[in-house]
């Protein structure tokens, strides 16, 4: 009997240790793990960085305020730094200090799911003083109580484009109930997933934290956009691998630096945890796209005023995608119009008359692949536009096509110095989302709209409204003339073509 109530009162203040701890990650961990003994041998505490972490989710959790709101943390970094054994201790607190806790984790394939992501988390659920509470296996860890088997639960669930139902029923409403989703290298999950595990953060009243964990692979797509575009809505590291002691080969990292550079894409993805300026087989790179944005505000009339004003049209090819309208000068471009797909080509071929009559444009180029009737109705009362057919052979022996053909000329157009709205999301993720097709011949091609929504990217219509500008050699009629935007009073030096 005395033995039974000592275990009893064991379990008793284990229970209100992880209670404790519902708010304090770190604290838990120092309570769950025997650090520096046997499999911790070597370790002494968390990493910097994991209890930098910690700090976010403590933070977050301690204040009224933002507890009920979602927490939203990325991780990129370079090999080797502790990011499962990070997942593991994270999932293992919210396990053990929340009742009916729900977590979700996914990786990049569900090879990675199965030989790493799994055994380390796993790892971790069996050397911690909870072990004893939960049912460890391959495919989930659940709590033993077969009442509360289906609700307290972590499921490692693989991801496909095609069958996301596993991550639209992400949901665990209650009070100080948690919801926790973790995705293992997440540049190279398909955007599609994002978008419906979004769906998830819309409970109230529960505790919801979603972390991102993964190599910086790709300088395009949704983890990509966490330190970019989304960076306001994600609390963010980049981890260089050589800050974190005993994690990784320092001598293999040094022949890295030896052999590629420190400041190499090779180097940056795989050690600092940075970005690459271009990925492999991108053809605009970042770089070339985050230089024509800084360029914008000190883009002076008198380096464009001259050059002939081009219109291109990109009409919509399917349900979902948007007809686009794209305005370029010289060194100076300007997004004129998004529309829904809109089979009346009398409207569509309206309103490019009205650009055009209101820029004065010299030339109107537009896609022949879904624009013949839009042209068709332009031409039937005057207008000389042209069609440019992007299958059609390119002037240029070095592309395949004309469509590889135009997007090299606006790629030259970019390095030469041009000039990008820079609050256009859409335009630049468009210029930059296109890869290039490895061809035995060395021509340059593009992959197809269809392959890049098979990666999770939408169409870039566009850009390629505005590589249509590029089609074929334009004269200005009227040499003096301004875009209408710009107002003629306006001093050069103070003039900003975006009007921000």
């Amino acid at each position: 009997m005395l033995a039974i109530n000592e275990e009893q009162a064991l379990l008793n203040q284990i229970i209100d240790q992880a209670r404790a701890c519902r708010y304090d990650p770190y604290r838990w961990t120092q309570i769950a793990w025997d650090w520096g003994h046997g499999d911790l041998e070597d370790a002494e505490d968390v990493h910097d960085w994991q209890f930098e972490v910690f700090e976010d989710i403590t933070e977050h959790l301690q204040n009224p305020e933002t507890r009920y709101q979602p927490l939203q943390i990325a991780v990129a970094s370079g090999h080797g730094i502790g990011k499962s054994a990070e997942m593991g201790m994270i999932s293992n607190w919210a396990m053990s200090c929340f009742p009916e806790a729900r977590i979700t984790v996914t990786a990049n394939t569900d090879t990675q799911l199965r030989t790493k992501t799994v055994p380390e988390i796993t790892k971790w659920f069996r050397s911690s003083i909870t072990a004893g509470w939960f049912d460890t296996q391959a495919q989930s860890i659940k709590a033993r109580d077969p009442a509360l088997s289906e609700t307290w639960r972590l499921d490692f669930t693989p991801w496909s484009e095609h069958n996301t139902e596993a991550f639209a029923g992400l949901h665990n409403k209650g009070r100080d109930k948690i919801l926790i989703l973790m995705f293992d290298e997440g540049s190279k999950i398909h955007d599609k997933v994002w978008e419906v595990a979004e769906g998830a953060l819309t409970d109230n009243d529960t505790i919801i934290i979603w972390l991102v964990f993964g190599n910086p692979t790709q300088n395009s797509g949704r983890f990509r956009e966490c330190f970019r575009r989304f960076r306001k809505r994600w609390k963010t590291y980049q981890i260089d691998s050589r800050t974190v002691p005993g994690q990784t080969n320092l001598k293999k990292i040094k022949e890295w630096e030896e052999d590629h550079g420190e400041d190499s894409d090779f180097f940056k993805v795989r050690v600092r945890g940075q970005f690459p300026s271009q990925s492999a087989k991108q053809f605009i790179g970042g770089n070339d796209a985050d230089g024509a944005r800084r360029r914008a505000r000190a883009l002076k009339k008198h380096q464009y005023r001259f050059a002939p004003i081009i219109i291109g049209v990109d009409p919509a090819w399917t349900g979902d995608d948007m007809l686009e309208i794209m305005l370029r000068q010289g060194l100076y471009s300007k997004h004129l119009k998004t529309i829904p797909r809109n089979d009346n080509d009398v409207d569509v071929a309206n309103l490019i008359m009205r650009y055009e009559d209101e820029y004065k444009a010299d030339a109107v180029f537009i896609d022949g692949g879904f624009g013949t009737g839009i042209y068709s109705v332009g031409h039937s009362v005057g207008r000389s536009w042209q069609l440019v057919w992007f299958g059609s052979a390119s002037p240029d022996e070095g592309y395949v096509n004309m469509r590889a053909y135009i997007w090299g000329e606006m790629k030259k157009w970019l390095k030469a110095g041009g000039v990008i709205d820079p609050r256009d999301e859409v335009l630049y993720q468009d210029l930059i989302g296109p890869e290039t097709v490895p061809r035995p011949d060395g021509k340059i091609m593009l992959e197809s709209k269809e392959n890049m929504k098979d990666r999770g990217l939408p169409s870039p219509g566009r850009g390629d409204a505005l590589a249509l500008t590029f089609a074929l050699p334009v004269i200005k009629e009227e040499p003096e003339a301004d875009v209408p935007t710009v107002k003629a009073e306006e001093a050069e030096a103070d003039f900003d073509p975006y009007n921000r």
